[in-house]
């Protein structure tokens, strides 16, 4: 194996480490700045866990005739394999904005572990709206749906380590490594990376309006942006869960119009 293919190899891996609970080769170690370098296969993760959480769904409305339970099922199964990493820094974020009235507030309060009202009831929404609106497409579009929405969410959030700054002034965050910043190169990669499964499918279904759903994405994250850094002056991790939440739901709800008004 070349030593360029085995670094971006350790790079993809150590994304896979980061962003799931699955194991990965001990060789693989674990390095600051290569973890940075690394985010740029933050939408390729999102391969890994659409891809499954779209099999499950496959298997289990194969398997029970029942759509509701299919439906459910992937969301667990997308939940446990990344740990609820992103749903967590979604709640965070619902606390800390929630309850904070100041930068350090806000911070302190998603810094701490402990789940308030604010985050408990925004999570609760996050995942109800998930399911319906899942639940609203047609059976044969929910996996595709999955297949699209988890890389290009996580593209999505990508764009902010990019547009923005870190907030955070101390380096004890364990999302520190990740928020150095992207070249332009890497940007793009990384979103080539996240929009690479609705172009694919756009191109195959020959549904060209699909690329539609690349403005609700631009709005939900230029608005989240810029709520973030006129109140804390930046993103955190947890905002960048946040960011990826939002636009993942925005993409289900964008399918569901698309298919009521009968667009795409």
């Amino acid at each position: 194996m070349s030593t360029w293919l085995r670094t971006h190899l350790r790079l993809l891996l150590l994304a896979v480490q980061f962003y799931t609970r699955l194991p990965v080769p001990a060789w693989v170690g674990y390095s600051e700045e290569l973890l940075g370098r690394a985010t740029v296969y933050f939408p390729l993760v999102g391969w890994l866990v659409g891809g499954v959480a779209a099999g499950v769904f496959a298997g289990a409305s194969w398997l029970f005739r029942n759509e509701e339970i299919a439906l459910l099922l992937s969301m667990v199964a997308g939940i446990l394999l990344t740990g609820a990493f992103h749903e967590d820094g979604f709640a965070d974020v619902c606390d800390g904005f929630g309850g904070g009235w100041t930068k350090d507030k806000i911070l302190a309060i998603m810094k701490d572990s402990r789940l308030g009202t604010y985050g408990a009831t925004g999570l609760c929404l996050l995942l109800a709206g998930k399911f319906l609106a899942l639940r609203g497409l047609p059976a044969a579009a929910v996996a595709p749906a999955l297949l699209l929405a988890h890389p290009l969410s996580r593209a999505t959030a990508l764009t902010c380590i990019f547009s923005h700054r870190y907030a955070r002034a101390t380096e004890d965050s364990k999302a520190r490594p990740v928020a150095k910043g992207l070249l332009v190169s890497e940007l793009a990669t990384g979103l080539l990376l996240g929009a690479l499964p609705l172009l694919g499918y756009a191109a195959w279904q020959h549904r060209p309006a699909l690329l539609l759903v690349l403005l609700p994405l631009a709005v939900v994250k230029g608005g989240l942006a810029r709520y973030f850094q006129r109140w804390i002056g930046g993103y955190t991790g947890d905002c960048l869960g946040a960011i990826q939440q939002a636009a993942e739901v925005s993409i289900y709800l964008f399918l569901l119009a698309g298919f009521a008004w009968k667009f795409i």
